[in-house]
């Protein structure tokens, strides 16, 4: 009886201290106000797989631009969010501390100080993350991009398929034949949509043969509502993932953030940049 209590009391402790980590991780991500002050219309699709995750979203306004990305840290659970804390901090200090705004030398020095964060360590550490970041110039439309591994998906309003621009095939953090990250320029009108993935959905086992969803599938969905508002994209997709995942157990965080341009105008008003009709759904 006495070794039952210690160990439903060390399961509590346990519990406690979980959800505690997880507070702390909702707090290095954006709130929905923060979301909402940088767009007129925002929702997130984020579903990690434990309490805590290694998959986080990331959102900084700099002047004319909107940074956002959809990050994948090595590990999931509490290991993984332990990685995200550290890979938030790198991509933070890129851009506040150094300054840089372009894509691909974000990703250079936040793949640059996640490295050295983990050198400090006696034991080789090799985790780091995968992303895909992109910059958004309000005054011109133009996206700046650039990805660790995963790709960008853009759909055009007229298209009836998904254009992908690939990734750079290396990681934020220790690799052999590591260059720097490519820079990728995007012209968006009116219509377009734009898609930032992390690998959890397509990866989820289930359907009737318990296989994975798949890329090719994702992407047929995305096609299939795309003219759908955004709050019915976000319930489709999280609907479709459920769906196919049934009893199975979900294998990894999941974090899909996509760009509807539905805008009318642009203008400026004493020197700020106001949007109308622009929304983001994450």
């Amino acid at each position: 009886m006495q070794q039952k209590l210690v160990i439903e009391e060390s399961h509590r402790e346990i519990k406690d201290s979980i959800n505690y980590a997880k507070r702390i991780q909702n707090a290095i991500l954006p709130s929905n106000r923060i979301i909402k002050e940088s767009f007129a219309d925002a929702f997130v699709l984020y579903k990690p797989k434990d309490v805590v995750a290694g998959d986080f979203y990331w959102l900084e306004n700099c002047g004319d631009q909107v940074m956002f990305a959809a990050c994948d840290c090595t590990g999931h659970g509490v290991p993984g969010a332990m990685v995200s804390v550290i890979c938030n901090n790198a991509l933070n200090r890129s851009v506040r501390e150094f300054g840089l705004k372009e894509p691909g030398k974000i990703l250079d020095k936040t793949r640059e100080i996640v490295i050295s964060e983990f050198e400090k360590s006696d034991d080789e550490v090799k985790d780091g993350m995968d992303m895909s970041l992109g910059s958004l110039s309000l005054s011109t439309l133009t996206l700046s991009w650039s990805g660790a591994n995963n790709p960008l998906w853009i759909l055009r309003k007229e298209g009836g398929a998904i254009e992908e621009i690939k990734a750079d095939k290396q990681p934020i953090g220790k690799y052999a034949d590591s260059k720097p990250f490519t820079t990728h320029q995007v012209n968006l009108t009116k219509g377009d949509l734009v898609f930032l993935i992390t690998d959890g959905y397509q990866d989820q086992f289930g359907g009737e043969k318990g296989k994975k969803f798949k890329a090719s599938n994702l992407k047929e969905l995305l096609v299939s509502i795309k003219t759908e508002t955004m709050e019915n994209q976000k319930k489709k997709i999280d609907t479709a993932f459920e769906t196919w995942r049934g009893k199975l157990e979900q294998i990894d965080d999941v974090c899909i953030i996509g760009i509807g341009f539905s805008f009318t105008s642009i203008y400026w008003n004493s020197s700020k940049l106001f949007f109308s009709h622009f929304c983001i759904v994450f």
